[in-house]
């Protein structure tokens, strides 16, 4: 496909995943034939032969059905696959498809209809930013250990350069997608989702992100109990994977009541700071340690704590949630000036093969060149650019 930056891959295997972890508006399922859809468990994933996913159980309208359901980019691939014919899809319930066609049902070997469901009106974020993050989830199990020998030839100019032009490329990406995000939401529903998907980390991005839209921003400012009720919808369906104690998404959803229940109007303090706030100038006319001097960085963080989010997150949380959330949101609204606040800015949660990368090439030094989050994600952006994806021109050695 098509994206920002040049071509992308979008195979069916990751389609797959977005059906298993349930990354799509659920409240909106309906099918092509016009019935509601809740999942009640996605079935399990069959790697081998057969369909998709076996032993689905579903409310397809007024009826609980259980069986099993295949995934396709294409509701023609049904027929191309064979399926219509083939014995081990005769229990198959429903068929997902990414992009929708004028057919309400497939056909099974006797004849039954099958329900369509077509996922991208109902996906919560465009095509390749779900290919971004399935690269990156692919480069978090590798080791970068070959970072240093790949760029270690080069100068610590033509290096900084690098990562500059890449960094360039990540914020230019993000404010794309955060500019998709704003047209299908609106501000305040925009900020809201990404507050909630940032503290949901990678593993409980999904749930978070049904959580969001089941209870907007209005029901955590008036209801007590919000984010019990919330854990407790998607206690089948959050994963404890690597999740520290400080990081359990019920601990996270208790953080979002208190912050918002104190800040109600967060999204609105959001959009007046940054109109005071004094533009940064272009990242490449100061050094990280001039900027954060110059716009008092540290101030303005404590400040941002506590006026926006009544210092309920901190930490590399925080910075996280202002460099993947509030810079990309604000620019993307049409406020200017925030490149080089998101690239001077503190990293936030980074991979330590990614720390252990910079600080090995000179990148980050503490005192005279201090870890920023543009330096980072410039790395992040030349070692996807290095496994080919998304065809990252201008940002390769």
């Amino acid at each position: 496909m098509q994206g920002l930056d040049g071509p992308f891959s979008f195979p069916e295997k990751l389609f797959q995943k977005i059906w298993l972890r349930g990354d799509f508006d659920l409240a909106h399922a309906v099918t092509a034939d016009g019935r509601a859809l809740r999942v009640i468990h996605p079935g399990g994933w069959n790697l081998l032969g057969g369909p998709d996913f076996k032993g689905a159980q579903l409310q397809l309208g007024d009826a609980t059905v259980r069986g099993d359901v295949e995934v396709h980019l294409h509701e023609r691939d049904w027929a191309a696959h064979g399926h219509a014919n083939d014995q081990a899809y005769d229990d198959v319930v429903l068929h997902v498809v990414l992009f929708p066609s004028a057919e309400k049902s497939s056909r099974s070997r006797d004849g039954r209809q099958i329900p369509v469901l077509a996922l991208l009106p109902l996906l919560h974020r465009d095509l390749e930013e779900y290919a971004a993050d399935d690269a990156m989830e692919s480069l978090a199990g590798r080791p970068a250990s070959r970072v240093p020998e790949e760029l270690g030839g080069l100068a610590p100019s033509e290096i900084e350069r690098l990562l500059r032009r890449c960094a360039e490329r990540r914020w230019q990406q993000k404010v794309y997608f955060a500019r998709l995000r704003l047209a299908r939401l609106g501000w305040e529903s925009a900020c809201h989702h990404a507050a909630l998907e940032i503290l949901g980390y990678r593993f409980n991005r999904a749930p978070m992100l049904r959580v969001a839209t089941a209870w907007p921003l209005s029901a955590w400012t008036t209801g007590e109990g919000t984010e019990g009720k919330a854990f407790a919808a998607e206690e089948n369906r959050w994963s404890m994977q690597g999740a520290r104690p400080a990081n359990h998404p019920h601990r996270r959803l208790r953080q979002y009541a208190t912050w918002t229940r104190e800040r109600p109007d967060w999204p609105a303090r959001l959009g007046s700071l940054a109109e005071a706030l004094p533009a940064g100038s272009g990242a490449a006319d100061f050094s990280t340690v001039n900027f954060r001097r110059t716009h008092a960085l540290a101030k303005f963080r404590a400040q941002l704590a506590s006026e926006i989010g009544a210092n309920a997150i901190g930490g590399t949380r925080l910075d996280n949630l202002v460099c993947d959330g509030f810079w990309p949101l604000l620019a993307a609204s049409g406020a200017d000036g925030f490149f080089a606040w998101w690239f001077h800015w503190p990293p936030g949660n980074l991979p330590r093969h990614v720390t252990g990368a910079l600080r090995t090439l000179g990148g980050f030094t503490h005192q005279t060149k201090p870890a920023c989050h543009g330096f980072a994600q410039g790395m992040l952006g030349w070692l996807l650019a290095r496994e080919n994806f998304a065809g990252r021109e201008g940002c390769g050695t």
